[in-house]
């Protein structure tokens, strides 16, 4: 059966790379072997796709940023190894903020799922159904994000936290723990998430220890992080999460315990 879709001469196409009926692949693209892109999908200019990556039908890669301060300027959308790109995923390319949007390897995002211009997503980020990310959002290694979540602008997601669906994020949220309600809060441990991605029990002990005394302390931000630095034997958890909360620009979630 003959192929009807509209691939550029000048795109870098490797091996084994399955292309649906009515999609279209313009200039400037380059995507790796072993990927599977269903009908209906369209990739603009600057996309770079790993290998092993799939996108399922009406997805788009690499559309011009929604952000008025956009010129035109050169700028990228890469989409890493092994990741998959549901139904209607939209993922923008940078503008001259950061020149670059990334998502990392073997993510999933999910059916009508937005990334927006100068976003960040590490390795492994689950995202779930209609979640949109605004510009410049980072989200760490192995993020989980509830459907239909709504992420401001600057927002930075720690790694291994878990999010419910429905969320309204306008703060940090820092690394390994739940966030739920309304305003968003914190909620307690990933502790699910943490068992299953090989996390011992001492560690574990020791973030629920750390988040009890930033948390549940009665103690401002400034105070608490003394504190943890204070009582908390130094380790690169502790180190990592201090780390994220001293460099939150938007401040970090509160507690609804």
């Amino acid at each position: 059966m003959e192929k009807m879709y509209t691939v550029s001469p000048d795109a870098k196409i490797g091996n084994n790379v399955n292309i649906g009926n009515f999609s279209t692949i313009y200039e400037d693209v380059v995507i790796g072997s072993n990927c599977q892109i269903y009908g209906n999908v369209t990739i603009f200019p600057g996309a770079r796709i790993g290998d092993n990556v799939t996108i399922f039908p009406g997805a788009v890669v690499a559309g011009v940023p929604q952000d008025l301060k956009f010129k035109g300027e050169y700028t990228l959308a890469y989409i890493g190894n092994g990741t998959t790109l549901r139904e209607c995923v939209t993922v923008n390319r940078g503008t001259a903020s950061k020149g670059k949007t990334i998502v990392g390897e073997e993510c999933l995002i999910m059916a009508y799922s937005h990334v927006a211009h100068d976003c960040k997503l590490g390795n492994r980020v689950i995202i779930s159904n209609a979640t949109q990310l605004a510009g410049e959002v980072i989200v760490d290694d192995q993020a989980v994000i509830g459907g239909g979540s709504l992420i401001h602008q600057f927002c930075h997601l720690g790694r291994n936290i878990m999010l419910q669906g429905g969320a309204l994020v306008n703060k940090d949220i820092p690394p390994f723990v739940k966030a739920a309600r309304e305003p968003i809060s914190y909620v307690g441990l990933n502790s699910i998430g943490l068992h299953r991605h090989g996390f011992s029990q001492e560690d574990i002990k020791e973030i629920s220890e750390i988040y009890r005394i930033i948390y549940l302390s009665d103690l401002n931000v400034t105070n608490a992080v003394r504190e943890v630095m204070q009582k908390v034997p130094e380790s690169q958890i502790r180190d990592e999460i201090v780390d994220f909360i001293m460099k939150s620009e938007r401040g970090i979630i509160r507690s609804a315990i």
